[in-house]
Formats: structure tokens, C-alpha cells, sequence
């Protein structure tokens, strides 16, 4: 199993951001599927290191995990038939196992992310509770020392104006109830991914989102 992203995958990833066509896909098809080769094989790779502290993540399979690269245009104005990334999600819906791991790849782009990504307003609200109920226990896991390592905090970037309805206004945890997403993200360069030491490095970098993922799993267990 490759502990590493190849220079050739992204090489591939390069080109088909310039040639984002049918026609090129289908003459350089070869070179597609060895890319997408060597990243099954650092998924699989992640999957046995991330097992050693989550369990959960041993069940899943590592070719299901891959996002397809086709893009669904029906509804978009860009017609570019194929993403220019490769992602794969451990976790993330499995089950009873609603927080995970994500990996996106692409070319100065790439990065890691965990928690839990557009979830059903159901779920949502559950999640919401539990900060909510439980604010101590959540403040304690973003101030983690690993945590602030690798994360600036969870992501803003879908966010409400207001403190959703069924919470108090006051409540202390407000700016937290107002994310639609829980997620970390952070970023890794080409080199990192390229570097022999890249799955085992990674490996560290999800193992400081685990308690995040417990606690955001916790009111579906």
C-alpha cells in the first residue's frame, strides 16, 4: 500500500484542470486510473492506521469511500465534466457514525477535514443540543493541545445570522449553534503528500479530530 501521493497523480490532476474535456479525458484515461490507483492505495493505507484508535473506521471500504470524479452539471452553470480533485470520506454516514475523516487532493489545494458536513436538520439540531447541554466538555476538546496544533477552531463559513430557533439567544455556546457545519480543516502542501512520511503524518492529524467526531457521534449512539 503507498504511504504517499506520486508527483504523477497530481501531475494528472494538473493537466485536467486545463483540459477539462471529454475528448482528453478519454485519450489519457490510462493515466486517470493509475492516479486514481495510488490514491486507493494511501486510502487503504489511512484506513489501517486510523483503525488503531477508531475501530469503526476498519469496517469501511476503502474503494466505496472514493467520491465518483464525475461532476453532476445538471444543475450548474459550469459544464466542466470532471472534478480536478480526488476525495474520500471515512465515516462520514456509516452507519450509526455520523462524524468522520475526509481527505481532498488536489493540486496546492489539498487538506484534511473531520467532523460532520451538511447534515439533515435533524441531525443538525441533535448536535446543537449536545454543545448546547454539554458546553464544558465541548470547549475542553477545541482546547486541546493537539487540537490547536493542527485547527484555527471549527470552520464559519456556513453560518447563520441568528441563533436558530428552539435555542436561547443568550445561550454562551450562541456562535457555535449558529454553524450549519462542525467541521476542522487543515491544509497540507504537495511536498507533505509527496513526502515518505505523508500517511503517518496524517495519521496524527486525524487522530487530534477524534474527540471532536465522539462528541459530535455521541447523541446517535
Amino acid at each position: 500500500m503507498s504511504s504517499k501521493i506520486e508527483a504523477s497523480t497530481l501531475h494528472f490532476l494538473k493537466n485536467l484542470s486545463k483540459n477539462n474535456n471529454r475528448e482528453w479525458f478519454t485519450e489519457n484515461k490510462d493515466q486517470y486510473i493509475a492516479a486514481q490507483q495510488n490514491v486507493l492505495n494511501m486510502v487503504e493505507n489511512l484506513i489501517e492506521k486510523i483503525g488503531a484508535f477508531d475501530e469503526e473506521i476498519m469496517k469501511i471500504d476503502a474503494k466505496k469511500s472514493l467520491y465518483r470524479i464525475y461532476r453532476d452539471v445538471r444543475f450548474s452553470k459550469d459544464k466542466s465534466p470532471y472534478k480536478t480533485n480526488f476525495g474520500a470520506g471515512l465515516g462520514m454516514g456509516k452507519g450509526n457514525k455520523i462524524s468522520g475523516y475526509y481527505l481532498h487532493i488536489e493540486p496546492g489545494k489539498s487538506f484534511l477535514a473531520g467532523g460532520v458536513y451538511q447534515p439533515e436538520p435533524s441531525v443538525l439540531k441533535e448536535i446543537r443540543k449536545e454543545i448546547s447541554m454539554n458546553a464544558k466538555e465541548f470547549q475542553e476538546i477545541l482546547q486541546q493541545d493537539d487540537f490547536r496544533n493542527n485547527f484555527r477552531g471549527l470552520s464559519v463559513e456556513a453560518k447563520l445570522q441568528r441563533v436558530p430557533n428552539g435555542f436561547d439567544k443568550d445561550d454562551p455556546m450562541a456562535e457555535f449553534l449558529k454553524l450549519k457545519n462542525l467541521i476542522v480543516v487543515h491544509p497540507i502542501s504537495d511536498d507533505a503528500l509527496m513526502g515518505e512520511n505523508a500517511t503517518k503524518n496524517m495519521t496524527k492529524i486525524f487522530q487530534s479530530m477524534k474527540p471532536l467526531n465522539d462528541f459530535l457521534s455521541a447523541p446517535f449512539l
